[in-house]
């Protein structure tokens, strides 16, 4: 069983290259930086979680500017985002951060992506909601091309790129692995189709028959020629328990959601998140 962090680098809370310098003192294997690169005034999507939006959406890092530093600043933490909301961004500028950040980093760097859940923001960048996931397949299978190919293109439904170059390749082989959150009935073809490791939330919306699929997902990627295929559980609360149970699950490794907060209220809650998973 792996270990990692997830959380909202903000302004308003410990920099991120602290932090990761924190998170891999304590011994974890993991940090991943969410995303959001405005949130719209409109309200019309209600919020996941339940109640009011939390502040730290408003105001979070880019994540692969914050990611940059802590990857600086670390020598062994692997470092994702968690997750890069691509269906909402440009493939072409992305594949060429995430193989800038792949090779700044010595190869250390895993692409989180998810589809999102808010219609106001995709419909903000030009992304029809219902399209988002079939958009987010096709952006990455292009991208898959763009490091691939010396000279690539793509031509899909929603996705096409005339012949270009885009360099650097990433540090890692064929390219950073790429980690597709989502809880969907539809997330284990996608995983098989496209991504190599499955992050779901388990408590977003709650997920009554995660062992079941985490089977079905080995049974199929093994048929399918594609070996063992990790699951990241995302987001979760530190608790002994829950952690002995998702591991009998078959679950590779729990990142542990921390709050934000300033410095040494995170720090202090680290600390414990740690102390749980008996890093320390």
């Amino acid at each position: 069983m792996q270990f990692g962090i997830v959380t909202f680098s903000t302004d308003e809370g410990i920099r991120p290259d602290d932090l990761a310098v924190a998170v891999e003192g304590h011994g974890f294997d993991h940090l991943f930086l969410t995303e959001h690169s405005n949130i719209p005034a409109s309200r019309e999507t209600p919020y996941p979680g339940g109640g009011e939006l939390p502040p730290e959406y408003l105001r979070t890092y880019d994540p692969f500017v914050a990611l940059t530093i802590a990857a600086h600043a670390t020598n062994t933490l692997r470092i994702g985002t968690g997750m890069c909301l691509l269906g909402q961004r440009d493939p072409i500028h992305t594949a060429k951060s995430v193989a800038s950040l792949d090779q700044l980093s010595g190869g250390r760097f895993l692409f989180g992506i998810g589809a999102g859940w808010n219609a106001e923001e995709m419909r903000q960048h030009g992304t029809a909601p219902r399209l988002r996931t079939r958009l987010l397949g096709e952006r990455v299978q292009a991208m898959k091309a763009l490091w691939r190919d010396d000279v690539a293109s793509f031509d899909g439904e929603l996705v096409r790129i005339a012949p270009t170059t885009v360099r650097p390749r990433p540090a890692q082989t064929p390219h950073p692995p790429i980690v597709l959150g989502g809880m969907g009935p539809t997330v284990i073809d996608r995983v098989l189709e496209y991504a190599d490791i499955w992050a779901p939330n388990p408590g977003w919306p709650p997920m009554p028959d995660l062992a079941d699929r985490i089977a079905e997902l080995r049974t199929r990627s093994i048929e399918r020629g594609r070996g063992h295929l990790p699951v990241f559980l995302f987001g979760m609360a530190a608790d002994t328990d829950r952690i002995a149970a998702y591991e009998a699950m078959g679950v590779d490794a729990c990142v542990f959601l921390l709050q934000t907060a300033p410095r040494d209220q995170t720090l202090d809650a680290l600390r414990l998140i740690a102390k749980t998973a008996g890093l320390t």
